[in-house]
C-alpha cells in the first residue's frame, strides 16, 4: 500500500476532490485511511433515502471511511455541529469544506475496484479483483 496525503482548501468539494484525486492515478483501488477537518454544507444521503439531505452549519470530520475507485466511490462521513450533536450517513457530492480537509488516503496497487450494477440491490456495488503479477 503506498499512503499518500491530501489538504483540501476552504470551499473544496470533499467527495469531488477524493473522486477527481483517484481519477488522476494509475492505482485503481484506493482507500480513506483517515480524515479531520470541518464543513460548511454537508450534503448525506440517509439509509433508504433516495435523496441527500443538506445541512448548512459548522461542522467538525470527526471521521471519514470508504473506498475509492476510478469509477467512483463509496465514503461514509461522521460530522459534530457546533452543540457537539453527531451525525453520520452516504457523503455526496456537495459538501463543502470549512477551513481545512486533512485526509490520508491509502493507494492499493495490487487491486482493482470497480463499480457494476448488483441487480439484486439496484446500486453499483464494489467489485474487488485481484490484478495479475504478469
Amino acid at each position: 500500500m503506498r499512503v499518500v496525503p491530501l489538504r483540501l482548501q476552504p470551499g473544496d468539494d470533499l467527495r469531488a476532490a477524493l473522486e477527481a484525486w483517484m481519477g488522476e492515478q494509475e492505482t485503481k483501488a484506493g482507500c480513506v485511511i483517515s480524515a479531520i477537518g470541518s464543513l460548511t454544507v454537508a450534503q448525506l444521503r440517509f439509509a433508504g433515502a433516495a435523496e441527500a439531505t443538506t445541512i448548512r452549519c459548522d461542522l467538525e470530520i470527526l471521521s471519514l471511511a470508504g473506498t475509492l475507485s476510478s469509477d467512483g466511490a463509496h465514503l461514509h462521513i461522521t460530522l459534530a455541529d457546533c452543540s457537539g450533536v453527531v451525525i453520520g450517513s452516504h457523503l455526496c457530492v456537495g459538501s463543502l469544506v470549512r477551513t481545512t480537509a486533512e485526509v490520508v488516503l491509502g493507494l492499493l496497487p495490487e487491486w482493482d475496484f470497480r463499480r457494476e450494477l448488483d441487480p439484486a440491490t439496484g446500486h453499483a456495488e464494489l467489485q474487488v479483483i485481484l490484478r495479475s503479477s504478469d
